[in-house]
């Protein structure tokens, strides 16, 4: 008797026809779809930029499902206002615009788009697999050369209410809020803490973490090249960052002695920069015995007292 080959027969018999199918068609989404807007019957407008898109495959976005139903469609069009948004990038949008479509929008996210990317997968929503790839992108990319942008980028985020992790000092009421980042703004807070504390010290070889330096051969110390450049680091972070961080046990910089020095050191750098741009006399205590919260080296600072003017009537 002959056996037929049935629908189920030949499905099992080729586990990957369903994904070659739905690849085939998620291809043909993000090509004619989204790339050339064929058949488009909604136009988002993105500052400068407007894409011809199309409504049921934007409401995967609450952000953006939202925003269709409540916003009037003057001919089928609608404006995303970003203007309070400045981390999300047109690049890094469109990217997350490109994700509602295909995972293949995910190949164009590098080092320098990941945090708008982040940012926008966030504002967009329902985009976890988006957010923690570029989060990763972003956690990796933190280097000696682009600390700075970091720093700033730390300055103007704040801790959120649920992060947890590193104990940094909670924001002022007056702060900007945590923003479009949500629970990954503490994350990277969390990471450019531990670059500052672990990483960057160890690359510079700084307290002895790294490979010993070898004495020079006439017996003199060699130059702590590593040192100054943490100097001048530590000299650009914001007060509660750089407070957390010298008096943090996981900054092994040497004895308590020498954290010590280094942050007075710091803070003679900070005079001139940081802490004379905010008119704040910046101290450091070495206490011995209990020291301070378990940690010996104390960082404080008060706002310098403007001289009062006395007129003689």
């Amino acid at each position: 008797m002959p056996k037929f080959i049935t629908p189920d027969t030949c499905l099992s018999s080729r586990p990957s026809l369903y994904q070659v199918h739905n690849e085939e068609i998620v291809d043909h989404l993000f090509q004619s779809g989204f790339q050339a807007g064929n058949y488009s019957d909604i136009v988002l407008h993105v500052r400068q930029n407007a894409y011809r898109l199309h409504a049921l495959i934007l409401s995967r976005s609450p952000f953006l499902a939202h925003l269709m139903s409540t916003s009037p469609q003057t001919a089928g069009a609608i404006y995303v206002p970003l203007e309070h948004e400045p981390e999300v990038t047109e690049e890094g949008f469109a990217i997350a615009l490109g994700y509602l479509y295909s995972s293949i929008s995910l190949n164009h996210i590098n080092p320098q788009n990941a945090r708008a990317a982040l940012a926008a997968g966030c504002l967009l929503g329902h985009m976890d697999d988006l957010c923690n790839y570029a989060y990763e992108v972003c956690r990796q990319s933190i280097t000696l050369e682009n600390i700075t942008a970091w720093l700033e980028f730390v300055d103007a985020t704040p801790a959120s209410s649920n992060g947890t992790s590193t104990p940094i000092e909670p924001p002022s009421p007056l702060s900007p809020r945590t923003g479009v980042f949500g629970p990954y703004a503490q994350r990277l807070r969390d990471d450019v803490f531990h670059f500052l504390v672990v990483t960057l010290p160890q690359m510079l070889n700084v307290g002895g973490q790294a490979t010993p330096v070898s004495p020079h051969p006439d017996g003199h110390a060699p130059s702590d090249a590593g040192r100054d450049t943490l100097l001048q680091v530590f000299a650009r972070v914001p007060f509660d960052l750089f407070k957390t961080a010298v008096e943090s046990p996981t900054f092994q910089i040497g004895s308590d002695q020498a954290r010590f020095k280094f942050a007075k050191d710091a803070i003679e750098l900070r005079k001139r920069g940081v802490a004379r741009g905010q008119g704040a006399e910046e101290t450091v205590v070495l206490a011995f015995g209990g020291g301070f919260g378990g940690s010996a080296v104390h960082v404080t600072r008060k706002l310098r007292k403007r001289p009062l003017w006395k007129v003689n009537s």
